[in-house]
């Protein structure tokens, strides 16, 4: 049995990579728990909000060094070609999951953190101790954060309401090469679903959608798919036919559920898409996942530190500051998206925003937050 880690993270995605980097920069002894190696493409719609540099670079981390596209601008197309286009209040920029994660891979390292490349099995709470085991070891620690995503076996372990339910959603991404302009993220509308494209580095074109799986499961394969249902949108058409893939064949995740998850279970303190899955028409996910890092982190070291006098406090803390956050962007964008899949309200909203450019702009704010303070 290891007893000699302050804070335990299992995942290491971009929430769990973030907080090791902010608690073992501030002196913590940590272990991240992740069963892949890096680097490793995910799927992801791979734009970030300038919401989060500050924070970044307080991390000692230089975004800049990994040569990301600058994005400003914003384009909406529904199934029948109109769109609407607007100015991103803050701006943002594009970089892949294969390149950022393993940045903050490589920073965590060099803090000391000890990365475990193992599948955790089973977590137990018992006399204000975690006992976490994998497959291949057991460890001891006051302190756990759930980075491990979306869903995992770890859920069911947990018993976790969201866990037992069937969900109609698939994920498709891949990387191409080809001509998009840089400065736009565009979002494409199609029949039971939407797809995000936009460059990161490298000059690389991400393209990844959210697809009603009932509607997928009729057709032979991703392509033949593709073909019969997103080309109907005729600029995702053009997108597709105008790009060269640079993967052998799209990455594919399914049963993706956006009901709605807590923040802390069984005790442990859940950030990124493990506390509550942000969905794709925030437009902001992987932004809104390394803030939740810095919350839980902030809140890990004043527990630690005795800042925060009861383990019920501090949870009681995160849950706050997570709703605070989050809970009405997660909100809109559940409601956006189930708009989006009634044809007319798409059409009424798509001309609106198209004739009145303010409006798309109003909905962008409601699904984005402020530029992280760091105090």
């Amino acid at each position: 049995m290891r007893t000699n880690s302050d804070v335990l993270i299992i995942g290491g995605g971009l929430a769990g990579l973030a907080g090791a980097v902010h608690l073992s920069q501030k002196g913590l002894k940590v272990t991240l728990i992740e069963k892949n190696t890096y680097p490793r493409h995910k799927v992801c719609g791979e734009y970030i909000s300038n919401e989060i540099l500050p924070y970044l670079s307080w991390l000692g981390l230089n975004i800049s060094e990994l040569h990301p596209t600058s994005i400003s601008n914003f384009e909406f197309t529904a199934q029948n070609g109109k769109t609407a286009k607007t100015k991103l209040p803050l701006g943002g920029f594009g970089i892949s999951r294969y390149v950022l994660d393993n940045f903050l891979f490589q920073k965590a390292v060099e803090n000391g953190c000890a990365i475990v490349t193992e599948t955790v099995t089973n977590i137990s709470f018992k006399s204000d101790v975690f006992t976490v085991n994998t497959s291949e070891q057991i460890f001891s620690t006051k302190i756990v954060l759930g980075a491990y995503g979306k869903r995992s076996n770890i859920d069911q372990v947990l018993s976790r309401d969201f866990i037992s339910k069937k969900s109609p959603w698939l994920a498709v991404k891949a990387h191409y090469s080809g001509d998009f302009d840089e400065s736009l993220v565009g979002l494409y509308n199609f029949q039971g679903g939407y797809c995000g494209v936009s460059k990161v580095e490298n000059d690389i074109i991400n393209i990844c959608y959210l697809a009603d799986f009932e509607t997928f499961k009729k057709y032979k394969n991703i392509e033949e798919y593709q073909k019969s249902v997103l080309y109907k949108n005729k600029k995702l058409q053009f997108v597709f036919e105008n790009s060269t893939s640079l993967f052998e064949k799209p990455l594919t995740i399914s049963q993706i559920s956006f009901d709605k998850k807590e923040p802390v279970e069984n005790h442990i303190v859940m950030i990124g898409d493990t506390a509550g899955l942000i969905h794709p028409m925030c437009g902001n996910g992987m932004a809104m996942a390394i803030h939740s890092a810095k919350i839980a982190s902030e809140l890990v070291l004043d527990f630690h530190n005795g800042r925060i006098k009861s383990r019920n406090a501090f949870e009681q803390k995160y849950i706050e500051e997570w709703k605070k956050h989050f809970s009405r962007r997660l909100f809109f964008g559940r409601i956006l998206a189930k708009a989006l899949t009634h044809k007319k309200i798409t059409h009424v909203l798509t001309t609106l925003a198209a004739t009145i450019p303010a409006i798309l702009s109003v909905i962008i704010k409601q699904t984005h937050g402020r530029p992280i303070t760091i105090e």
